[in-house]
C-alpha cells in the first residue's frame, strides 16, 4: 500500500493506494498519527484504496480519536463500493465524515 500527502489551501490529503490490512496496518497507523499531529484538517482520499481489514479500520478509528481529542478535523473521501460496504457492514460508516471526492471533502474543511 502507498500513501502519499498533499497540501491544499484547507486542508492535507493522504492519497491512500492498494490493500489496508494487517500487514501494512502498523506503518499506516504510524503515518498516521504523524500526519493528524502535523495537521489540523485531514482528508483521507479512499478512491484509489481497494480492501480495507479490520486491522486497517482500527487504523482509521484510531487516527479519528486521535483527531478528535486534538479538535482537529479527519473526514474520508471517494470511498470505492467494496470499502463503502466494509464500513456500512461494521458501523463505521457513522462514526466518519464521509464525502464522494476529494472535492467535496476539502470544501467540508473550510
Amino acid at each position: 500500500m502507498d500513501i502519499t500527502e498533499q497540501k491544499s489551501s484547507t486542508g492535507t490529503v493522504l492519497q491512500f493506494s492498494g490493500r489496508l490490512d494487517g500487514t501494512n496496518s502498523a506503518a499506516t497507523d504510524t503515518k498516521l498519527a504523524d500526519a493528524v499531529s502535523r495537521n489540523p484538517a485531514l482528508v483521507l482520499d479512499l478512491a484509489a484504496l481497494d480492501y480495507i481489514s479490520s486491522a486497517g479500520l482500527r487504523v482509521l478509528l484510531k487516527a479519528a480519536k486521535q483527531a478528535q481529542t486534538a479538535k482537529q478535523k479527519l473526514v474520508l473521501a471517494g470511498l470505492q463500493p467494496s470499502v463503502k460496504q466494509v464500513f456500512e457492514i461494521s458501523g463505521f460508516s457513522t462514526l466518519f465524515s464521509t464525502f464522494p471526492n476529494r472535492d467535496a471533502a476539502l470544501a467540508s474543511l473550510k
